[in-house]
């Protein structure tokens, strides 16, 4: 039935969302901003320049969101999440079963593609991909449905043949609005509102027995 996969990035193959949490919450610290009424599902799946209008918003501090954003990547390049120790543990498995099995695969986030390029060359899966896009490789971030619609295109692939993993509302809704069956990877932690997938699975190595 299905031809090709596409994986969102962040609580799907990596388990980060914690980590990024943690490391906005200890930037935004220094800058006198704090997120402690904003809960960690705000940021999940989302485009971080809209969380930082929204958190600027909401302080007394006058800040620009710009500047904001500016700093931010020069305190990632300084604290660089460990992909390669987050990546959860049956991904290499599961996606070297799948190309074995013929599926095309490819990698959609809303993360800077940048990142995303170091995270899956540093955890050597970049291999198992035949096509990656990132936040820079469309102009609208999900919950629009362009990175997907445009992942389809570039595969090759009939829309109805294609199957999309995620984990966020916004992500979910992009891949409902781009018309794509969408299983969602279970929330055990945020609560997440994940109603609106076609399925869910506890895992990415469940992914092989809903393929048989």
């Amino acid at each position: 039935m299905y031809q090709a996969i596409i994986f969102d990035m962040d609580g799907v193959i990596f388990d980060t969302e914690d980590f990024y949490f943690e490391r906005r919450r200890q930037f935004l610290d220094k800058h006198g901003l704090s997120i402690a009424h904003m809960e960690a599902k705000e940021f999940i799946g989302g485009n971080l320049q809209q969380v930082w209008q929204k958190l600027l918003s909401q302080n007394t501090a006058k800040l620009d969101g710009d500047i904001i954003q500016k700093d931010y990547e020069s305190y990632k390049k300084e604290h660089p999440a460990p992909y390669s120790e987050l990546l959860f543990p049956q991904v290499k498995s599961t996606l070297k079963e799948l190309r074995d099995m013929g599926y095309k695969l490819a990698l959609a986030s809303n993360s800077q593609t940048r990142d995303v390029h170091w995270a899956l060359t540093s955890s050597e899966i970049m291999p198992y991909f035949d096509l990656v896009l990132g936040r820079e490789d469309v102009l609208n971030a999900k919950p629009n449905p362009e990175i997907y619609q445009k992942a389809a295109q570039l595969l090759g692939i009939d829309k109805e043949a294609v199957l999309i993993i995620e984990d966020s509302e916004k992500g979910i809704a992009a891949a409902k609005a781009a018309g794509i069956t969408v299983l969602a990877i279970k929330d055990y932690r945020y609560g997440i509102n994940q109603s609106a997938a076609n399925g869910q699975i506890n895992d990415i190595g469940d992914l092989l027995e809903v393929l048989k």
